[in-house]
């Protein structure tokens, strides 16, 4: 009965096509290893954050006078709602933490390297749409950190010539923030940007299907075949990986509840303290930045003296990564056979963007301001110098085949 049932779907749908397409008949390279878990992750959180959106959205009031309110309602009174909010609010991070360390993974083994370009461009497009995503449901709680975080962030676009001033308006909606601007950024929160998210992710699979999975050598798998077409060094999506995901996920699980049940505010990184108390366009903060996830961007912005070069720097560090495919002119992909400069200046790259990171959150010292200084100079270095000391160094032979 189930094979009449799956005959009689697949002549008007084609669900075994795909099947086999993207999964039992989708040959990856044997050779992933830990880093390889969080792609799959990223989709896992992905979906743990539409879900438990949806659930919060039945209980949350998107206006100025009962939004904090409501979150509290939600807190308080909805049954097993707190656990869906701090479920949404730690998921929103692990997604950062997740799509950064998949990020590192493909700096590390040049998977936005020929033929991969689109795959890369896709993942960066998801990559710039979380980050709306992330600043539109960042206001909705409507607490102190949240409206003052937006405040400070939509001011930047006022720093733009000619068109600044209304660009903000248009962004906030009315003169300053008020329900106006948090009506449309739920709007944008809970319909407009998921449903990007999720095209791109779609994009993004099949872009990546279509050339086929990177590896830690950096070998094309699809050059050594047997007399079925079959990679030599590949082995099939289904059941192989999919088996080891799980593996995978329920480590995620286990680190991602803990966190969720006894350090879900993770001493104010993921949940700050201010947003415990209702906006209060009256009372400023006494130290106003941006949850973690954005905090490299805002040290590079706060590192510039002058307010345009400093949004133009901020945007600008977005939106290098996106011609990154067409800056490395190394003959091999994967780290493993680069010369030493690339090593060198992967490492001062991360390092520089994790003290960013740091100081992004902290208030700003003229010390502190030269370090962000520094760190932003060596993070824009890794890109302009990155053709030259690719082309220049010495790398390793690649093998002909997966070594494992």
């Amino acid at each position: 009965m189930m094979s009449k049932f799956m005959e009689w779907v697949d002549a008007r749908f084609p669900a075994t096509k795909m099947f086999e397409e993207h999964l039992s008949k989708y040959y990856a390279p044997k050779n992933f290893n830990f880093f390889y878990f969080f792609g799959s992750l990223a989709l896992l959180v992905l979906v743990n954050q539409i879900v438990t959106g949806v659930w919060l959205t039945m209980s949350y009031t998107p206006s100025a006078e009962e939004a904090f309110a409501s979150v509290e309602y939600i807190m308080r009174d909805v049954e097993y709602g707190w656990i869906l909010r701090y479920l949404h609010s730690t998921g929103a991070s692990a997604f950062f933490v997740v799509v950064y360390l998949h990020m590192f993974r493909g700096l590390l083994y040049g998977s936005y390297q020929k033929p991969r370009e689109l795959v890369w461009i896709f993942g960066m497009l998801i990559y710039l749409m979380l980050m709306a995503e992330a600043f539109m449901g960042y206001l909705l709680p409507w607490g102190q950190m949240s409206y003052w975080g937006a405040q400070v962030i939509i001011s930047l676009f006022g720093a733009i010539p000619v068109i600044g001033a209304d660009l903000t308006q248009w962004i906030r909606g009315d003169y300053l923030i008020s329900g106006i601007t948090l009506n449309r950024f739920f709007a944008l929160h809970v319909v407009a940007l998921p449903i990007v998210i999720l095209g791109l992710v779609v994009l993004h699979i099949l872009a990546l299907h279509e050339v086929g999975s990177n590896n830690p050598d950096g070998v094309d798998i699809k050059k050594k075949k047997d007399e079925n077409g079959v990679p030599l060094d590949g082995i099939a999506f289904h059941p192989y990986y999919t088996v080891k995901d799980i593996v995978g996920v329920v480590v995620f699980l286990f680190i991602f509840c803990f966190v969720v049940f006894f350090f879900p505010e993770m001493g104010g990184y993921f949940l700050e303290k201010p947003n415990f108390e209702a906006a209060n366009p009256f009372k400023t903060p006494d130290h106003i930045a941006p949850v973690w996830y954005f905090t490299p961007f805002y040290a590079i912005l706060r590192a510039i003296p002058d307010k345009l070069l400093g949004v133009v720097a901020m945007g600008g560090a977005i939106a290098v990564l996106f011609v990154l495919p067409w800056l490395d002119r190394s003959p091999v992909k994967s780290m493993r056979y680069k010369g030493w400069m690339s090593k060198v200046w992967l490492l001062v790259f991360c390092v520089s963007f994790v003290i960013l990171g740091v100081l992004g959150v902290l208030s700003p010292t003229p010390g502190r301001t030269l370090l962000s200084q520094v760190c932003t100079f060596l993070y824009f270095a890794y890109f302009i110098l990155m053709p030259f000391y690719t082309r220049l160094e010495k790398t390793k032979p690649v093998p002909e085949r997966v070594t494992g």
